[in-house]
């Protein structure tokens, strides 16, 4: 944990997020807070467009993923769903989960919606989206994703879903592969219960 808000203070400072003059909606987060990262702005699959600092205020799960994904996405996908099962079983809420294309030169917003619909998700609790605008390669790099394209197509990644608290420090990660970790469902349902 502390090698990531590492990471993240050494980008905040070499992008100049920490001087004076930074946008409104990220001055009063903690210096740790995901949400200072230089402005992304995404649109999610229903077509809807929001920054992704205005997200701040709600425990969330943040990963990262691409919709023509054949292995490595669905597996998250649906690790994700069996998490949440986990967290209501354990008398828990939900948390809504975040998810960040790395493919945006594809994944307009009909790819969205039909890698939501496959997966029978739906907007606001999964909320597939892609970036209109900002770098998505400072997202990954503080998740600790990261991807390179394939010769015919498609991409070589990992996968690392983040829990963000409220004011956006990541509190725990798992890497979503088909199992689910007591340890992080039990995460998820104290940052819940801390919440409320």
């Amino acid at each position: 944990m502390k090698r990531i808000a590492s990471l993240l203070c050494a980008i905040l400072l070499g992008t100049g997020l920490a001087a004076a003059g930074q946008a409104a909606e990220s001055t009063a987060l903690p210096p740790t807070s995901i949400y200072r990262i230089p402005p992304l702005t995404l649109i999610d699959q229903d077509g809807r467009d929001f920054t992704f600092a205005s997200l701040a205020g709600t425990p969330r799960l943040v990963g990262m993923f691409y919709a023509s994904c054949r292995m490595v996405c669905p597996v998250e996908i649906e690790t994700l769903k069996r998490i949440e099962r986990a967290v209501v079983k354990a008398g828990g809420r939900p948390v809504p989960v975040l998810l960040v294309s790395f493919d945006p030169a594809h994944d307009d917003v009909a790819a969205l919606k039909q890698a939501a619909r496959q997966h029978h998700v739906a907007a606001p609790e999964f909320l597939l989206t892609r970036a209109r605008s900002g770098d998505i390669g400072m997202l990954g790099g503080v998740l600790g994703v990261s991807w390179r394209p394939l010769p015919g197509g498609g991409f070589q990644h990992n996968v690392v879903v983040a829990l963000l608290d409220r004011e956006g420090r990541i509190l725990a990660t798992d890497p979503a592969d088909g199992r689910v970790d007591p340890a992080f469902v039990r995460a998820i349902v104290q940052q819940e219960r801390d919440t409320h």
